[in-house]
């Protein structure tokens, strides 16, 4: 009797499957934008002037053409970015831009000379972004690709090699993203050493030590 049974349920569970629809759900790790550029393959600002829906996969993949105002890593992998694709669906971390209305600084990865982002990828307008992430993302950041960052969730924390800085926001009643985020760039200094570096102005550039602020 059981083993008449069990293809019969095995059969009710896939068409029950088939007949509801799918769960959304995008869930994305806390990433310092230092470790989101050196992750990438492609990072670019850019204005979002067009998009088209292709009729691909279950939700379909959101193309959106953009207009390249810089380019800030990727040379080797695409001379110049005309589109972006996404997944359609924001529940599959697709991601959704404005069209026509701002700058965008956008990364992603390269696949058969496209470029793919999503919610997972850091995606934000160039205007939000402060003075330190642009300075990162212009140059500084890059200095630090060898580094890692180490997030902090719960105290205590400590760094375990010379190479990490860690990072605290977490442990911030302001949220994410917090101080360290948007103001420091953990970069590589002499003997292999990695430490936050903050650069405001000519005044206020300092360095400081890992475990700072």
């Amino acid at each position: 009797m059981r083993s008449g049974t069990q293809p019969l349920l095995g059969l009710l569970l896939l068409l029950s499957l088939q007949g509801s629809p799918l769960t959304e759900a995008c869930s994305c790790a806390m990433t310092h934008p230092q470790d989101a550029f050196c992750s990438a393959d492609i990072v670019i600002r850019a204005k979002v002037v067009g998009k088209k829906l292709l009729r691909d996969g279950h939700f379909g993949t959101m193309r959106y053409t953009v207009k390249q105002m810089k380019m800030y890593k990727g040379f080797e992998k695409v001379q110049h970015v005309q589109h972006i694709y996404t997944d359609a669906s924001e529940g599959l971390c697709g991601v959704k831009f404005d069209i026509n209305k701002y700058q965008y600084l956008i990364t992603g990865r390269v696949y058969d000379g496209k470029v793919y982002t999503g919610l997972c990828n850091f995606n934000e307008r160039w205007e939000r972004l402060s003075l330190a992430q642009k300075k990162g993302i212009n140059h500084r950041y890059q200095l630090g690709c060898n580094c890692r960052i180490k997030p902090c969730h719960n105290l205590p924390c400590f760094v375990t090699s010379k190479n990490e800085c860690l990072w605290t926001d977490m442990l911030s009643h302001f949220g994410y993203p917090g101080y360290q985020s948007r103001h420091y760039a953990c970069i590589q200094q002499k003997e292999g050493y990695c430490s936050w570096y903050r650069g405001m102005t000519s005044r206020d550039k300092t360095a400081i030590n890992a475990t700072d602020p």
